[in-house]
């Protein structure tokens, strides 16, 4: 299947306040160079909400044509108006991405009627393979399993869900429900070798856009029923996942990358800089995994 392993929920560089193109490429090439199973713009980490329609469109754009032929782009298309959503990702299938990551809904709070009227209206206006994103954290509703069966089973191309509401108990009954072929993915890195032990098949991460390799591997030696190495992994990248989520995602993974000499510190309002506390901190466990 096209969406599995690691795939990263990439960053958006900003430079003056304008979508930074030659680090974008730099960040994007930096994922194909080291293991990187896909690309994934324009999601949460990638601060969509504070994109324009034309920078969203440009940084789409920009993914495909540095990834083509190379790794998979899953664009994130997700609103909470449904036009929008049929809209965005009408033009990501125009420009050749892969595929398509929808969001639920935020601020609305649709019922789980409202979900399957929202994610069908926009599978019935596009060929592209969706995958669902569920972050009950983020959106203030959470998308039950038998709502996810049911979009699975009605539209052929909804091919599975990022699963973010941090449930392992409603992550296996999707899986149960929906079968093998549903391509369940966490959306929580320090919950993907749990994920992974129970049928998942990859992860759309936020730790990898700083150690692609080491989520790789994690995703490969499960994939192999390696599950020691696996397990010594997670245990491996527990300080760094925590490190990453001290703060409001993205702040400290872009503050990381910056450290690393890879972007600007730059980032868009509402969101703010992290504290000089937390920047300790963060600095403290990039050199405890030798990224600086």
């Amino acid at each position: 299947m096209m969406f599995e392993g690691s795939l990263v929920a990439i960053a958006t560089p900003f430079k003056n306040g304008k979508v930074d193109e030659q680090a974008f490429e730099k960040l994007l090439r930096f994922h194909i160079d080291h293991g990187t199973q896909g690309v994934v713009p324009c999601g949460t980490t990638g601060e969509s909400a504070t994109l324009t329609h034309e920078e969203h469109h440009q940084v789409i754009r920009q993914a495909v044509e540095v990834c083509k032929g190379k790794i998979p782009v899953l664009a994130g298309t997700g609103s909470n108006s449904t036009a929008e959503a049929i809209e965005l990702t009408r033009h990501a299938e125009e420009i050749g991405a892969d595929g398509s990551l929808l969001i639920t809904p935020y601020y609305n709070k649709p019922s789980q009627e409202g979900l399957y009227q929202h994610f069908t209206a926009v599978a019935k206006e596009t060929s592209l393979p969706i995958i669902l994103y569920n972050v009950p954290g983020r959106t203030s509703v959470n998308m039950l399993p038998h709502t996810v069966e049911r979009l699975a089973k009605e539209n052929k191309n909804i091919i599975g869900i990022k699963e973010a509401s941090g449930n392992l108990m409603q992550i296996s009954e999707i899986i149960e429900r929906c079968g093998d072929d549903f391509v369940v993915l966490s959306g929580d890195d320090g919950l993907l070798w749990p994920i992974l032990a129970v049928g998942g098949k990859g992860v759309i991460s936020v730790t990898a856009n700083v150690v692609p390799e080491k989520m790789a591997a994690l995703c490969k030696s499960s994939a192999d029923a390696d599950m020691d190495t696996a397990r010594k992994l997670h245990y491996e990248l527990m300080a760094l996942n925590d490190a990453l989520f001290m703060d409001t995602n993205p702040v400290p993974v872009k503050a990381a990358l910056w450290l690393m000499g890879m972007i600007s510190d730059e980032l868009r309002l509402p969101l703010a800089k992290l504290s000089n506390e937390h920047m300790d901190r963060l600095k403290a466990t990039l050199k405890q995994y030798s990224l600086l």
